[in-house]
């Protein structure tokens, strides 16, 4: 896809966001993976943890299997579908298709809200320097994951991401993860592409898995049994 000219603005000068974004460069959903620079640094328990973990309990640990939410920053890093995004004054309301996420986010440079009760999303505040939107993250849930195998993370998680529109169908995303308890320094992922689409968002629920339970409790008995 073209860049198609410069970005749209809003009446107070900065890049207008809306529309509905796809990952990639193909402006249809195809999906470029997940970001590919250096690895996360472990601290030394958190990789042990993780490496002790099998095939079948990674897969039935995952947020996704239980359909929980993919939560921030998986609404974008561990996201195929599209997004769509709304710019108002004061606020970016973000739409996933992918189980029909959303999370409202004020523009405005507020403080975080004193004390906040963690949520998947997390308590977002956010501001512009020049054609870039900052949102600070605090507070996340702990039962959402970083990646697909097993990055979990602690309260203390900071997510700082950062979106620009450099042209009419490009989005640019790219998010730094602090956790001083579960990294020995931060995070930061490549820049994710994604592209300008036309279509509607489709209705996208997950199901409860009533099987989850048995695969658990069967695992559990196979590993009593070793």
């Amino acid at each position: 896809m073209p860049p198609g000219g410069p970005a749209p603005r809003t009446g107070d000068g900065h890049p207008d966001l809306s529309g509905v974004w796809f990952p990639g460069s193909a402006g249809g959903g195809r999906f470029t993976g997940f970001p590919s620079n250096e690895k996360p640094a472990f601290q030394p328990w958190a990789a042990a943890k993780m490496q002790s973990m099998t095939a079948a309990e990674l897969e039935l640990a995952r947020p996704s299997v239980n359909c929980l939410p993919r939560g921030t920053p998986g609404m974008w890093l561990l996201n195929p579908y599209p997004t769509k995004l709304v710019q108002t004054p004061g606020e970016l309301i973000q739409l996933n298709e992918l189980n029909t996420n959303f999370r409202i986010i004020h523009t405005d440079g507020r403080p975080h809200t004193k004390n906040p009760d963690p949520t998947f999303v997390g308590d977002a505040t956010a501001h512009w320097e020049g054609d870039t939107l900052i949102i600070d993250v605090i507070a996340i849930d702990e039962r959402t994951w970083n990646n697909f195998v097993g990055w979990f993370h602690s309260d203390q998680e900071h997510v700082i991401e950062r979106l620009t529109r450099p042209s009419e169908n490009y989005l640019i995303y790219q998010v730094t993860i602090e956790d001083p308890k579960v990294l020995t320094k931060p995070w930061t992922s490549s820049r994710q592409q994604w592209s300008l689409g036309h279509e509607d968002l489709e209705e996208y629920y997950c199901t409860n898995n009533h099987e989850l339970e048995q695969y658990k409790s069967l695992i559990q008995t196979e590993s009593n049994s070793k």
